[in-house]
């Protein structure tokens, strides 16, 4: 192989890795929401058997590459997912609020029904997370080695390699996201917030879909489609972050205060 197509090959590895570590993030934030509400022993194996359910899923979508790009219902119902598990959450958190909760308190998922739920998020994310490998892995020149699911077999050896990264990233990336949404549960808006408009992103994806054309096929790709979907991620991302450190610094005040009334 030639060096420059090495080089290029690098590059896209490295973007690819990049692109497919932020959704890893996104899935290990929808797995430590989705076990928060379990005792600290079964968070573990829930959140072991999401990321077992998470390398099962991105491994079978790479060799099952071909057709699930040509089927956009594939990806409609990750969309739809998606988009349910970030509404649901939104509507409960606010269609309550004002009303006295004196009652019975909500009944949360047991530990296999939060298991199932978790390994659906990771259904969706693992088409998220092939078609942002196969966007870049098909801009690559061809080497002629052996053709795997219909793609040229030094570009699905790029999108595995992004791909099992990834998951590396995850495996870290969903403890650390437990133990932050407990310091700062406020973020867990954010987080639901983020999984919606990864939603919008697949929606997109679906509608693009030569077979539908509601949009144009090559809007999903385009600089103006990336611009927003990345600056209004980062715009979640951020302005959670700022928002959950001044209730930070306001509850740790009010702490202090109580401790010298105490005194």
């Amino acid at each position: 192989m030639e060096a420059s197509i090495l080089l290029e090959y690098g590059w896209v590895l490295l973007i690819l890795v990049g692109l497919e570590g932020i959704l890893a993030a996104d899935n290990a934030v929808v797995m430590a929401v989705m076990v928060k509400h379990l005792p600290k022993e079964q968070q573990r194996k829930a959140l072991f058997y999401g990321l077992m359910g998470a390398f099962v899923f991105r491994f079978a979508s790479l060799f099952l590459i071909s057709f699930l790009v040509e089927v956009w219902q594939v990806q409609a119902i990750g969309a739809i997912y998606l988009l349910f598990i970030a509404f649901q959450h939104i509507y409960k958190k606010y269609a309550g609020k004002g009303e006295k909760e004196i009652t019975k308190p909500k009944k949360q998922s047991g530990f296999w029904m939060t298991v199932v739920k978790v390994e659906a998020a990771d259904i969706a994310f693992a088409i998220d997370s092939m078609l942002a490998a196969v966007a870049l892995a098909v801009t690559l020149p061809e080497t002629g080695w052996m053709k795997v699911g219909g793609i040229d077999g030094g570009q699905f050896a790029v999108m595995f390699l992004g791909g099992m990264i990834g998951l590396i990233i995850m495996r870290f990336a969903a403890n650390a996201f437990v133990k932050l949404l407990h310091q700062r549960p406020s973020l867990e808006m954010a987080a639901f917030l983020i999984v919606g408009w990864v939603g919008v992103k697949l929606a997109v994806h679906t509608l693009a879909h030569p077979s539908l054309a509601v949009i144009d096929q090559h809007f999903p790709e385009s600089t103006l489609w990336k611009s927003i979907f990345w600056v209004v991620l980062i715009g979640i991302a951020a302005g959670a972050w700022i928002i959950s450190s001044k209730k930070e610094k306001k509850e740790k005040k009010e702490k202090e205060e109580k401790k010298i009334q105490e005194a």
